[in-house]
């Protein structure tokens, strides 16, 4: 047994990439339809499919609350989208927006 397997360093066959995490759900989509739908100015931002996980929206509401769902492919969430009459976003062309961070710095949890 040679080093690279021993440490399963070795590439092994597979016909699908390996993935960290679970698949996008129909809950996954509920629930970002039921945030659009309950809070003002959403904005969908689509976020590329990586390594450990596969594409990601992230809907941002005017005030700046936000939350963060596997969505499987940037097309789902441009028909929601379409569907709620919300625009949608490429994350990595327009980047996101400063009242996301500023919502995340106001609600961090003091250790």
């Amino acid at each position: 047994m040679g080093w690279r397997d021993r440490f399963r360093l070795r590439k092994a066959r597979r016909q699908s990439k390996a993935r960290f995490d679970r698949a996008a759900e129909d809950s996954d989509i509920k629930a970002l339809k039921e945030f659009a739908t309950s809070r003002v100015g959403v904005e969908f931002f689509v976020e590329p499919e990586t390594f450990a996980t596969s594409t990601t929206a992230v809907a941002v509401a005017t005030d700046g609350e936000w939350t963060r769902r596997r969505v499987g492919s940037p097309e789902v969430i441009r028909r929601v989208a379409h569907e709620l009459a919300l625009p949608v976003y490429d994350v990595q062309v327009v980047g996101y927006p400063n009242r996301m961070r500023e919502w995340t710095a106001r609600n961090k949890r003091n250790p």
